[in-house]
């Protein structure tokens, strides 16, 4: 079995030197070329190679669906900087800031296609795959509506968001796990309670972002603390708030939301503790990385050949807080 560092070393190494674009149209592919090499922690594909193997060497397939789900991550992440008009990424200029818009829009819909084209060259349960595969790919976008239509809504529910995080973000870590399950063989409840596994993974992954955001060392979280409360961004915390605040704790944060006070952050968070938002935001990530860890506990595949599986779920939930 092998730990999430060698994979991931493994993956760079094999995706970088096969990357399947064309040199022509240069204009087009250099562009894919370009994000792809400020890298990332490649995830994704990593856990479609531990999952694959729970239950045999790791095949060739697995390295397929790796590839692919890297691309379709990278192709979400071209074409969200261009809705967020976002001018970084990772430190460096966005494809759409760095080569155009219209350029910056062909770049994510091909890598997409070369997406499906990686899992073209699965060889075992591939019907099963391609479901897996498009069912994540719709809910992704059906996610990024969600958040966007959050950012001029003020009456959006703690399950709408969990519902939207979900599917936002949950779910392609979830496909990655079931699809490396598939091509290894791992049919039934073992792939399903490896998806839950993930998703449960993601919901913690990005409550437990929500609140090191706010909560976080600058040095530690590598951005501003508070930054989702300066944008006035609809998180646990701020949907937590504005749920359990009195009439006079509602008019001080909607004031806070409207204004750009100085002091604001401060403020944020002194009503986020008075409303007990906090504390509530700790539990559900406490909540749902218990619910992956048990739906890990319940693959059946021996404790010793998912250890790795469990260090990096730990690593992942368990950052500072």
């Amino acid at each position: 079995m092998h730990s999430f560092t060698e994979l991931t070393a493994q993956f760079e190494e094999r995706f970088t030197n096969t990357l399947p674009f064309p040199q022509n149209p240069a204009t087009l592919y250099e562009p894919c070329h370009y994000l792809l090499a400020l890298g990332g922690k490649r995830v994704r594909p990593v856990l479609c190679l531990m999952a694959n193997e729970l239950f045999m060497d790791i095949s060739e397939n697995a390295w397929h669906g790796g590839t692919a789900i890297e691309l379709f991550h990278n192709f979400t992440l071209i074409h969200d900087d261009i809705m967020d008009k976002a001018p970084l990424r990772r430190g460096q200029a966005t494809i759409h800031e760095r080569y155009g818009l219209p350029t910056g829009i062909l770049s994510g819909d091909v890598m997409c296609i070369y997406a499906y084209d990686a899992l073209a060259a699965i060889t075992l349960a591939l019907p099963q795959v391609l479901q897996l595969f498009n069912k994540t790919a719709i809910e992704v976008c059906e996610g990024q509506q969600m958040d966007m239509d959050f950012e001029t809504r003020n009456d959006v529910t703690l399950d709408e968001y969990i519902l939207m995080i979900t599917l936002k973000t949950s779910v392609l870590l979830a496909c990655a796990l079931k699809m490396g399950a598939l091509v290894g063989g791992g049919l039934g409840d073992n792939a399903n309670k490896l998806y839950a596994f993930g998703k449960n993974m993601g919901i913690a992954f990005q409550l437990q972002d929500d609140y090191l955001d706010a909560y976080g060392a600058p040095d530690k979280i590598g951005k501003q603390t508070g930054g989702d409360i300066l944008a006035n961004k609809k998180t646990f915390l701020l949907i937590t708030a504005l749920q359990n605040a009195n009439p006079e704790q509602r008019v001080e944060i909607e004031a806070l939301i409207n204004g750009n006070a100085e002091g604001k952050v401060q403020a944020m968070l002194s009503l986020y503790a008075a409303t007990g938002a906090d504390k509530q935001c700790r539990d559900a990530v406490e909540h749902y990385s218990q619910l992956a860890f048990d739906c890990l506990e319940a693959v059946a595949i021996p404790s010793k050949r998912k250890v790795h599986l469990h260090e990096l779920a730990k690593w992942l939930l368990m950052r500072d807080k």
